[in-house]
């Protein structure tokens, strides 16, 4: 690993960090109360090690092969790692998810929550749980309806056991995040859930206003992706 991406990616993280703070303090919140989540997917290697050099220790992935290959290993020399689903899961890969991740962001239909509910009985762990809503309604997006999140969260917690941690979105690019921020807050108080999900890199000051505890930033802190 090069000096110099080491250096840049240092750079790039304390600056998002401090954007971070600044947001927070803004809207009279905790920075400590914002996680910072590493989006990984399709990065070299080179650069997710720097950015462990830097003192990261969230980070997010979108597919559970890709994952596997990449984390297992550093997981298990560095136990401080915190590894976030937060593509879309199959429900043939529920196991697989549950050994390898410490949450699963992407919880969006009853057929993925009974897979899950039996992956986390046959592995014995339980990673934490946020279920998906597609606060846009559009087609083309996973997620839970926000009519239908209210009755999803009480079946899945009722009928198989699991107890969401909080609620994540990604609003449609067309519109003003702000508006799905504070969809999916008022769907998280009413269900008792206090962890938010949302926000990108080219949003997420606005997520942490709305009250965002957790912020998946890729490109801001990596670079664009080649």
């Amino acid at each position: 690993m090069s000096s110099e991406i080491e250096r840049e990616i240092a750079e790039r993280r304390a600056g998002v960090l401090a954007r971070i703070a600044k947001a927070a303090k803004s809207a009279e919140r905790s920075p400590d109360d914002v996680t910072l989540i590493a989006v990984s997917k399709v990065q070299p290697d080179e650069r997710v090690d720097a950015m462990l050099a830097a003192g990261q220790r969230v980070f997010g992935e979108n597919r559970v092969q890709e994952a596997q290959q990449r984390w297992t290993e550093r997981k298990r020399s560095d136990g401080g790692i915190e590894l976030r689903l937060i593509g879309p899961l199959q429900s043939n890969k529920s196991r697989d998810a549950v050994a390898l991740f410490d949450v699963i962001e992407t919880l969006d239909r009853e057929k993925l929550a009974r897979t899950l509910a039996d992956a986390i009985q046959a592995e014995g762990r339980a990673p934490g749980i946020f279920v998906q809503v597609n606060t846009g309604e559009e087609d083309q997006k996973a997620g839970i309806a926000p009519l239908e999140t209210d009755a999803f969260i009480a079946k899945v917690r009722n009928e198989y056991g699991i107890e969401p941690e909080g609620l994540m979105c990604i609003p449609p690019v067309d519109e003003p995040a702000g508006l799905h921020f504070a969809l999916l807050a008022k769907i998280a108080a009413r269900n008792g859930l206090r962890k938010l999900s949302m926000g990108m890199s080219a949003d997420f000051e606005s997520a942490i206003r709305f009250g965002a505890t957790h912020v998946r930033v890729g490109t801001e802190l990596f670079g664009a992706r080649a």
